[in-house]
């Protein structure tokens, strides 16, 4: 059971005192020291939780700060939910670190981990998976392998099964969602996970959660339909970077083919079972996916981006929309006919007419705090109506909790300022702390930057950067991230490295992303090539990584349709969208690269950017200035003998 009871101990010591040279920890953790930067993060953190105030805290990679909001936290003694970037964090925390206090600190806190529900397993969908199966195969494969690890499982968490691949169909049978859940009317309502999970977190003294279920939440609390979280008196947002990112996901709203193609999925299985007689349905799911696929060609293709107005016009575009209207109207109708056979099937017509109001919703002109798009997949669509600020709302939702908030990350300022950050949230009057890491970049990293690459937007970019970067990933014996800004460059890069250099490369996609990892580093010499997804949250400290080569400098695309919205209404404030939006980003995704390279007090390496404009623009030095204080060179041979001197140290 993910539930841990600390032991009880009368203990009214301080923070400093358990960060100490002194404390239980330091004789607990191998190589424990103290840090004057944790010390300095704690301390402001624990007065933050006595005066119920907010603060925002920058902690440089190799502060310690997850010692130092837990400790205060649990000496707190308050309801406190501590919420991640990631699911892979949240297992970090909770498996790792807490532990670590936990042998330590001897004071009564229950702690729990709770995440959303797709991460647990469904007890009615998996038992119930055959009758509505149409084929047997690896689907049926993956789901016996499911069910026999059902009696060792501790949670119901899906992470606890590691032999069926994360992309398997199988899922979508073990798994449910909020629309076909039949809560309290399922024959498995008290056993399953997803409950059980909740209802610890409600009587745990520490929850610890991600950002996606915190705003799901939030968005359940504003609409009166529920909770899924305790009322907290300390709230601490760990990879507080993404937090702007993710609100604005949730305080919009998105419709996809994918939620109607689940649908019809859904509704054929239950017509399969309970209502065989509706001899016409099958042909009226035909017609609703054939206009549906039809409609999706119609905006675009495959990974396209665009504001909603320029395509509702389109002759094409108003045809297919008025056809699916059509088709999904009949498949609605067909669906209430069959209603009364099953509860599932009432169901199915309810999800039906909601989501046909939605369609009409958002392919409506929207209101002018929102901005209006749509993006085109594979083999799906999605129309978004994302907001134009987020800083009204996040304030007034930090206002209604009345509680102490803890915002920290790596990667919060922009020059040493937090202008940006607090300026998207609306915490303009929230203390500040800029706590910069232990860490000796100024002699154990190098900044290099190539002379005579072309500029990032020419055709014959990558090409130079990889034979830019080959020298040093065979200088490195590998042991190189190379991280790219989109798709197209991952694919050229890993073409070119393929012919030129004999160290295994490990390219996203190939692969879930920690099985990739754990490829990487098992080997020792290879090398990774990843897009924005391993720019951040992925610690690989030593040798195995000490080369990062990133391809140009991370700016938002100047195509995308939220940020051309927001630039637009920036410009009419007599603002610089460039500086005051695309600038800020791309230094914070910056860092957040360069933060890869050093992960602990011994690690040395090399980061090369190929982006000359880092160099020879103006605003190159805002990067500079945000960066760690490292040594910088444009000299080839100068990288390539200290990559020498890294090797003759380890060795």
């Amino acid at each position: 059971m993910i539930e841990e009871q600390v032991s009880s101990r009368e203990d009214t010591v301080k923070t400093a005192y358990w960060l100490s040279e002194e404390s239980p920890l330091a004789k607990k953790i191998k190589g424990f020291s103290l840090r004057e930067s944790q010390l300095q993060l704690a301390e402001a953190i624990e007065d933050t939780i006595a005066s119920h105030e907010i603060l925002i805290a920058e902690a440089g990679t190799g502060t310690g700060k997850t010692f130092a909001y837990l400790i205060p936290a649990f000496l707190s003694g308050k309801k406190t939910l501590i919420s991640t970037g990631t699911k892979t964090l949240q297992d970090q925390l909770y498996f790792r670190d807490i532990p670590y206090l936990r042998k330590a600190m001897a004071l009564p806190a229950k702690v729990s981990l709770l995440k959303g529900r797709s991460n647990y397993l469904c007890l009615h969908r998996l038992n119930h998976a055959e009758d509505f199966l149409f084929s047997q195969g690896t689907i049926e494969k993956h789901l016996n392998r499911i069910r026999e690890h059902l009696p060792l499982l501790k949670d119901g968490d899906v992470n606890e099964i590691k032999n069926v691949p994360e992309d398997s169909p199988a899922w979508y049978y073990a798994t449910s969602t909020a629309d076909n859940c039949l809560g309290s009317d399922c024959e498995y309502f008290e056993d399953c996970y997803l409950v059980k999970a909740r209802r610890r977190a409600m009587t745990a003294d520490m929850v610890v959660i991600n950002h996606h279920l915190l705003f799901s939440d939030w968005k359940l609390k504003e609409e009166e339909e529920g909770e899924l979280l305790p009322q907290a008196e300390v709230l601490v947002i760990d990879e507080a970077h993404q937090l702007p990112e993710v609100a604005s996901q949730f305080l919009g709203m998105r419709f996809s083919g994918g939620q109607l193609t689940a649908l019809v999925k859904e509704s054929l299985k239950e017509h399969e079972k309970e209502a065989k007689e509706f001899l016409n349905f099958e042909k009226v799911c035909d017609i609703f996916e054939e206009s549906l696929e039809t409609f999706r060609k119609s905006l675009g293709p495959p990974q396209t981006r665009g504001a909603w107005s320029d395509v509702r016009s389109v002759p094409t575009v108003i045809q297919t929309l008025d056809l699916l209207k059509k088709d999904f109207l009949v498949f609605v109708e067909q669906l209430q006919e069959m209603a009364a056979k099953s509860e599932e099937l009432e169901r199915c017509w309810q999800q039906a007419h909601s989501l046909k109001m939605q369609l009409e919703s958002m392919t409506a002109v929207a209101s002018t705090d929102m901005i209006h798009w749509y993006e085109t997949f594979q083999h799906s669509f999605a129309i978004y109506q994302t907001p134009l600020s987020i800083a009204a709302p996040f304030r007034h939702w930090v206002d209604k909790m009345s509680c102490a908030w803890i915002f920290t990350s790596a990667t919060l300022t922009v020059k040493d300022s937090f202008e940006g950050f607090k300026e998207q949230l609306g915490l303009h009057e929230a203390r500040e702390l800029l706590v910069s890491s232990p860490f000796n970049y100024e002699q154990h990293a190098l900044l290099y930057v190539p002379r005579y690459l072309p500029h990032p937007q020419g055709e014959a970019h990558t090409i130079k950067v990889v034979e830019a970067a080959i020298p040093l990933i065979k200088k490195n014996q590998g042991r190189t991230f190379f991280l790219v800004t989109s798709h197209r460059a991952l694919r050229e890069a890993a073409d070119l490295l393929t012919k030129e250099i004999e160290y295994p490369l490990f390219i996203q996609g190939e692969k879930p992303k920690e099985e990739l990892l754990k490829n990487f580093v098992e080997h020792g010499h290879g090398v990774l090539l990843g897009t924005y997804s391993f720019w951040e949250g992925v610690d690989v400290p030593g040798l195995t990584l000490s080369c990062v080569v990133i391809d140009k400098l991370p700016f938002p695309s100047p195509m995308d349709p939220v940020n051309m919205a927001r630039g637009r209404v920036l410009k009419t404030q007599g603002k610089n969208a460039f500086y005051e939006m695309d600038l800020p980003k791309a230094v914070l995704s910056l860092k957040q690269g360069v933060g890869r390279l050093i992960r602990s007090i011994d690690d040395m390496g090399v980061v090369m950017v190929g982006d000359p404009r880092l160099v020879g623009k103006e605003y190159g030095s805002i990067f500079l200035a945000s960066l760690p204080n490292m040594q910088r060179t444009r000299d080839e041979n100068t990288v390539i003998s200290f990559i020498a001197h890294i090797h003759e140290r380890e060795e």
